[in-house]
């Protein structure tokens, strides 16, 4: 039986690691960050591969980082056939690449090389691509540059958002993969190394990408949205309050206004003014302080004055 340490942490990890457990791997342990504080509680909340680790009994390691720790020892120690990480969130150090017998690959939401990095649906979706997919890949000391064992693609619709993508993404990663491990560990299959040539990359999302420039097309700027929805979430600014912008939905019309006026203001509706004359609705916002609101709420009982012909920032 082949034996494997997997290493992940958030919710699109969690099928991963059930496919593996279901198709008859060993697990000899579940590598996860840390509990961290959540909400405005700040309550201690364990990631979800740590909780479906438990259910399984599985052992769990903790590290706060990987790098020289305790735990990468012990997964050393343990010899393992195949490190298999999906969206661990750290670096993994050469000597624990090394370690496994077979290999060490990952689980990585994109069609490599476009997106290496930490943020690959988000830069998908807000760049406007038709489709996305999974790579399975060979771990190797530089990001996401490793060979390329299969690929499975998927459309992203206009409908989709970070949620639903992840979601989907994450039950291709679990389907590509146990297609594709019992190849690799026969040793039937080789990576096919990336075109550098062909790389891009997808950092951690700042701040200042949150913000949404009106200046840009309604297009463009609903791809931000859904590419934000439903973390870390776009925003504007409006009588020096920040909303947060929900969803959005490109308005076939023009308008002759400055981008970043609101054009129409009703009982039910929120039009602004954007880029190359184009005009979107706002369906959903959350003023600061305040819960998530339909546009209808918030116009009829948020007790804000909106105004039409004045602008967002």
């Amino acid at each position: 039986m082949t034996k494997i340490v997997f290493m992940g942490t958030p919710a699109f990890s969690v099928p991963v690691l059930e496919g593996l457990i279901e198709a008859g791997y060993e697990i000899l342990a579940v590598v996860t960050q840390p509990d961290r504080p959540v909400g405005r509680k700040r309550i201690l909340t364990a990631p979800p591969v740590k909780e479906a680790a438990l259910k399984h009994d599985l052992t769990v390691l903790q590290p706060e980082k990987i790098s020289g720790s305790e735990e990468m020892e012990k997964v050393i120690a343990l010899a393992p056939d195949l490190i298999v990480t999906a969206a661990f969130g750290q670096f993994l150090p050469e000597r624990l690449l090394q370690a496994p017998t077979i290999g060490a690959i990952n689980v990585h939401a994109s069609l490599l090389p476009k997106y290496r990095g930490g943020a690959p649906v988000h830069y998908s979706i807000i760049n406007g691509e038709k489709e996305t997919g999974v790579t399975i890949m060979e771990m190797i000391k530089k990001m996401d540059a490793g060979g390329i064992y299969s690929q499975r693609s998927i459309p992203i619709t206009a409908q989709d958002d970070v949620g639903t993508m992840f979601d989907k993404l994450s039950l291709v990663g679990k389907e590509l993969l146990l297609d594709t491990l019992p190849q690799i560990v026969s040793g039937k299959l080789q990576p096919k190394p990336q075109d550098e040539a062909q790389a891009t990359f997808s950092p951690n999302i700042t701040r200042e990408q949150e913000r949404i420039d009106w200046q840009k097309t309604a297009v463009q700027i609903d791809c931000q949205v859904r590419g934000m929805r439903p973390w870390p979430t776009a925003f504007t600014t409006y009588q020096d309050t920040n909303w947060k912008i929900w969803e959005t939905e490109p308005v076939d019309e023009t308008t002759d206004a400055q981008p970043g006026t609101i054009i129409k203001r009703s009982k039910k509706e929120l039009w602004i003014a954007c880029g190359e004359a184009t005009v979107l609705s706002v369906k959903s916002l959350q003023p600061s302080g305040k819960g998530r609101l339909s546009a209808q709420e918030f116009l009829n009982g948020s007790g804000q004055a909106v105004k039409e012909a004045e602008k967002v920032e």
